[in-house]
């Protein structure tokens, strides 16, 4: 969600009210697979919940609420709970009535299910009693009579799923479309992979890069937010090919599920796959894969550290740095964030807590980590309903979290966007989800000069995308001439949120986005 952020001058701790909130208000009784529907006037109040209305002529099913007067400069319009009656092009038309004339406020639907609603220049709105309407545009897909679903046939409500991007919609067939670059750009700026197959289009998977030559890709989701059977894939970055690494690997590979991370430590040949979740299913283990065997092994780690999903995982001098993510909290919902920073020591095989000090970033998810020498930088992320665009550094050396003072403009708010460094001084994010829509923009950030650049360029993916992986190709070793600094990007798969997924392997040379 983008805008407002006079209106959440309260802070996120609103934000983690919710889930309190909606406990009280919720009515005993089903709502014919329809959602709840809000609006919050005061950040210090609990949203004021519609209630329906009797059938139209038309049948249309109509919710109105009223506001007291004086409204305030800014409303937040809401719905939570279950989508799925609601046709897949279904809309909500929000209205306001009352004073001298009717204001249309906006639209609901299943793509975006919240929005902010400005005053501008209406802040002479009159006195009074004002009534917030909603009706329901089109036939809704569940029945009208009130009945429960049949035993038995029961389908899992989007409800139901803790590790969905805000405000996802219902989920359509995966298309995988064709690099759209322009082709003035050099053929070595983009290299398709040579052969046909290659991995199911999905989100939310972990990418690993163990070498030049080689990339590892672990878990997702895809069609119809279905696990990805074909889990485990390598890619041969000098003959462009993908080939499945399930069958190469040694013992028990980790159970399918998304939202986890994946790191590889050069000194120890391996990758350890942390955390993610798999519907009702949150992890905390840690699985190592040997590359030198292909064997994977799981760690029995002393130490607490809460099942998290979609949150950072950054290797400092060999050990594991874990900040944020998305936990279950059984009752109420939506689960909560985490503001908390794990360490896993890999020699000992133990988790803690370090002792930090300054400024720490709030409790957020889908957040991007960048490690740039000892410093990591944190940008965005999500805590429900709010997507930010605040960054924080964190001194690994001194421990210290402090906010990144930005000179100039920052880009907008974001959460699912991937990030990776293009330089000793440089990184770059990409795409993401703002809360209602996904995003295509790129942006540099200059940690000396505390800038960022928008960046606009043919080589680029075009299609909106939001969890996809991102990620610098090191130079090969025996190159002793040059520093061994990245010299290209490799950007995999995503989804744009309208239940489309992506496995388009993009590979563009760094040299062309410094320029």
């Amino acid at each position: 969600m983008v805008g407002g952020r006079g209106f959440w001058s309260a802070g996120c701790s609103t934000a983690r009210e919710f889930s309190r909130w909606r406990e009280e208000l919720r009515s005993v009784e089903e709502m014919d697979r329809i959602p709840e529907l809000y609006v919050l006037c005061d950040s210090l109040r609990p949203p004021v919940r519609l209630g329906r209305l009797p059938s139209s002529a038309q049948n249309a099913l109509r919710f109105s609420a009223t506001l007291t007067s004086p409204l305030p400069p800014q409303l937040l319009v809401f719905g939570m709970g279950d989508w799925s009656g609601l046709p897949a092009d279904g809309k909500i038309m929000v209205t306001l009535e009352g004073g001298v004339k009717s204001h249309s406020l906006g639209t609901l639907s299943a793509e975006s299910r919240c929005f902010i609603w400005d005053q501008g220049g209406d802040h002479h709105m009159l006195d009074g009693e004002y009534v917030v309407c909603m009706e329901i545009q089109g036939q809704s897909n569940g029945k009208s009579d009130g009945k429960k679903p049949e035993r038995g046939k029961r389908k899992r409500k989007a409800t139901e799923r803790e590790n969905v991007c805000p405000n996802s919609s219902p989920l359509k067939s995966p298309v995988t479309p064709q690099n759209r670059s322009k082709s003035g750009t050099s053929s070595k700026v983009i290299t398709p992979m040579k052969s046909n197959t290659g991995p199911t289009a999905r989100w939310g998977h972990a990418l690993c890069p163990v070498d030049s030559k080689t990339v590892i890709l672990v878990g997702g989701q895809g069609t119809r937010m279905q696990f990805c059977k074909d889990s485990m894939w390598k890619l041969h970055t000098e003959e462009d090919t993908w080939s499945p690494a399930e069958a190469l690997a040694v013992g028990p590979s980790p159970e399918a599920r998304t939202g986890h991370t994946a790191v590889f430590d050069p000194e120890s040949q391996r990758i350890y796959v942390f955390g993610g979740s798999k519907n009702k299913k949150w992890f905390n283990d840690v699985h190592i894969l040997d590359i030198e065997t292909m064997k994977w092994s799981s760690v029995e780690a002393r130490g607490k550290v809460p099942p998290l999903s979609y949150h950072s995982c950054s290797l400092f001098r060999g050990e594991m740095f874990v900040f944020g993510g998305v936990f279950p909290r059984p009752n109420p919902e939506p689960d909560g964030c985490s503001d908390s920073l794990y360490i896993f020591d890999p020699e000992h095989e133990i988790w803690y807590q370090p002792i930090i000090f300054g400024e720490k970033p709030s409790a957020r998810s889908g957040h991007a980590a960048c490690l740039m020498r000892r410093e990591l930088y944190i940008f965005a992320g999500w805590d429900t309903p709010v997507c930010s665009n605040d960054m924080y550094l964190l001194d690994l050396g001194l421990m210290e979290f402090s906010p990144v003072k930005i000179n100039g403009c920052s880009p907008s708010p974001r959460c699912w966007h991937s990030s990776a460094p293009i330089s000793e001084t440089h990184f770059l994010i990409h795409g993401g989800f703002d809360g209602n829509q996904t995003l295509s923009d790129t942006h540099v950030f200059n940690t000396v000069t505390k800038t960022w650049t928008s960046l606009v360029h043919n080589s680029l993916p075009r299609l909106p995308r939001a969890g996809h992986s991102m990620l610098p190709i090191p130079r090969a070793k025996e190159d002793k001439t040059i520093k061994a600094s990245p010299h290209e990007l490799l950007i995999f798969g995503g989804g744009d949120n309208e239940g489309h997924f992506y496995n388009d392997t993009v590979r563009l040379h760094i040299s062309d986005l410094l320029v």
